[in-house]
């Protein structure tokens, strides 16, 4: 049994992380195992799970615990090894089992983590089944009256990659030979990557590709700019089409266009969208609350219908499945698929801005031109000690002559500029995103509105 105290600082909204030595070590990974078996059999979930495990050097023996647990609750255990998030949720999908990926994303060497899902991808968070979870943990497991489960292992590496690209017409992918920089942060793409680019008509050009859970280049979350400025360089000084970034998971996936400029997370959400749209006209496109306008700008414009959502992956996958949505993007570098269980995968985002650009002659900045309407200040964040009081200061000076919506945080919108202020679910930040029609305007939102959370600090 462990204490409510200690399963609060380790079980976040969306998954389990935290410090190896300390809080995520095999005994407790043992213990979650059997949480997890008896609340699969409580939501009569198929009999068998199956694990991965990223390159962290602490993966395999805090996986191997993890599946005792589960076994000895009478169920069995598919083992896949090395694999990214996005392969895990192939997995899950594939074989119709639940699943869970061990890894800490793009969290530094000494933390480690478990993302949890149902059969079929479906995800699980504080509300699906975390809550319950830790419950179990809290009161204990009951003795099973099952047989212990067997293990056995499969490697699914290449039907992952068959299925990737069994979503693009082969003949796309063979029109143009791109180059391409690939920065794997030593994370998981450096495992799933050549797999990948070897099938395609790709000049590759490798970095970080060394599986190393130490992260001995830069930290593999490729959202900070400063883990981007290995891959602008090395793609201008190579004269690439385009480079690309993974976090350490291999979920989330970040552009560098030809000119070695970042490239917005929005403007790649809206690429996807119009090759959808293309394929399965009409259908629904969903986009988180801190997206460009410019997104169901052009959901819209290609003859689509725009859903807003939360921000969050268990939010974005629920509305999908509800709405019949075709795909999901995040503005952090998510971005969700129909045809992939309705999951995030970086690798197959990836494989449609190689398959948008090889398609043209275009470069990728112009192929992204009409996608870059606005002017955005990218995520801010400032420690606050009052998160509500700093909310409400900015109420107060908003809500007398703008729209405020509380969907996430509060979104405040002007004529010429909104602005998104919400809570970390983590830590005691407040995140700031601003858009603006001109880079004056988002600035001096931006600028405004920081005023009142530094003097609310």
């Amino acid at each position: 049994m462990f204490k409510p105290e200690f399963l609060n600082s380790i079980i976040k909204a969306y998954d389990v992380r935290g410090l190896v030595d300390s809080q995520v070590t095999p005994d407790f990974t043992f213990a979650l195992g059997g949480a997890f078996a008896k609340f699969l059999q409580e939501e009569r979930e198929p009999g068998c799970v199956v694990i991965g495990e990223d390159m962290r050097p602490s993966s395999p023996a805090l996986a191997s615990a993890f599946a005792d647990g589960v076994t000895s609750q009478g169920l069995d255990v598919i083992r896949i090894g090395l694999a990214s998030t996005d392969m895990l949720y192939f997995a899950s999908g594939k074989l119709n089992m639940p699943g869970a990926m061990f890894t800490a994303s793009h969290n530094p060497a000494a933390y480690n983590g478990i993302k949890l899902c149902k059969s079929a991808a479906q995800p699980i968070g504080q509300e699906s089944g975390l809550l319950r979870i830790k419950d179990l943990l809290t009161t204990g497991i009951p003795i099973s009256n099952f047989s212990v489960g067997k293990s056995t292992d499969q490697n699914l590496l290449d039907d992952y990659v068959e299925f990737l690209l069994s979503l693009f017409p082969e003949i796309e992918l063979a029109k143009r030979r791109l180059k391409v920089v690939i920065d794997a942060g030593n994370g998981m793409a450096g495992y799933t990557a050549p797999a990948v680019m070897k099938r395609l008509n790709v000049e590759v050009i490798p970095m970080y590709f060394e599986l190393d859970g130490n992260f001995p280049n830069h930290e593999a979350n490729p959202i900070e700019p400063k883990n981007l400025v290995d891959l602008q360089k090395r793609v201008k000084n190579e004269g690439a089409d385009l480079g690309l970034a993974f976090d350490g998971d291999a979920d989330r996936c970040f552009l560098v266009d030809e000119n070695s400029d970042l490239v917005n997370p929005s403007a790649l959400t809206s690429l996807i969208a119009v090759r959808e749209l293309k394929r399965k006209p009409g259908s629904t496109i969903i986009y988180n609350l801190i997206s460009s306008k410019a997104v169901p700008e052009v959901v819209a414009e290609n003859g689509g219908k725009s859903l807003r959502s939360r921000v969050g992956h268990s939010y974005i996958k629920k509305m999908m499945a509800q709405s019949g949505a075709i795909f999901g993007g995040e503005h952090s570098g998510h971005f969700y698929f129909a045809d992939f269980w309705r999951a995030d995968s970086g690798m197959l985002a990836a494989l449609f801005a190689l398959t948008s650009l090889a398609s043209t002659k275009k470069s990728l900045s112009s192929l992204l031109k009409e996608f870059n309407r606005y002017s955005a200040s990218g995520e801010i964040n400032s420690v606050v000690t009052d998160i509500p009081a700093t909310l409400k200061a900015i109420i107060d000076k908003y809500g007398v002559d703008h729209e405020i919506d509380e969907l996430d945080g509060i979104t405040v919108t002007g004529l010429k500029y909104w602005f998104n202020v919400r809570a970390s679910n983590t830590e005691p930040l407040l995140r700031l995103n601003v858009e603006g029609n001109t880079t004056a305007i988002m600035e001096a939102t931006r600028d405004a509105v920081l005023a009142i959370i530094t003097a609310k600090r």
